[in-house]
């Protein structure tokens, strides 16, 4: 069809004013603009025949541990019922990354479910056990709980099988 080559040849050029940067909407609205009347779907379907992308702002899904196939989850010390009568009676954490300019970094922290603050938090270049007992030790510190504390991670850590912790057991990882 000639109105689709006079058309593939418009939005090559316009891709190519945006030094290949501009994907359908933005080439579909300088076709707009330019007073054609067009679809997205047939801007869409010419650009994917002739292999026209766009780049994206945004970066893909990023891996930053690989989880062992061999470990267990962590025993569920709660069977989730995440609920306490009281301050230290029962904490949850958990860990996360946060992207930054100069790469990611970690982040561990330590909730106490009754009165829904974080009670210890510990940050670090690297996904390892000693952060989490760096958090849980914050914890222990200001909060100085009972030794019927449960904490609650939903995870194991880096290949460990079994994540739980007592305050009691002076930061071991059972």
């Amino acid at each position: 069809m000639l109105a689709n080559a006079v058309l593939t040849e418009r939005i090559r050029a316009i891709h190519a004013e945006s030094d290949a940067t501009y994907g359908m909407p933005k080439i579909h609205a300088e076709l707009q603009d330019q007073g054609m009347r067009v679809g997205q779907n047939r801007v869409a379907r010419l650009m994917r025949e002739t292999g026209i992308r766009g780049v994206s702002r945004r970066r893909g899904f990023v891996v930053t541990t690989q989880r062992d196939q061999c470990s267990r989850p962590a025993l569920d010390l709660v069977n989730r019922c995440f609920v306490a009568q009281g301050p230290n009676q029962l904490w949850v954490a958990d860990m996360t990354y946060v992207p930054t300019w100069a790469g990611f970094i970690y982040l561990a922290i330590v909730f106490d479910v009754w009165s829904r603050r974080v009670v210890g938090w510990a940050i670090g270049e690297r996904m390892t056990a000693e952060l989490v007992l760096a958090a849980l030790n914050m914890a222990t510190t200001q909060r100085r709980p009972k030794d019927d504390t449960v904490d609650h991670w939903p995870r194991p850590l880096s290949g460990s099988p079994t994540v739980a912790f007592r305050p009691g057991d002076s930061g071991s990882i059972n």
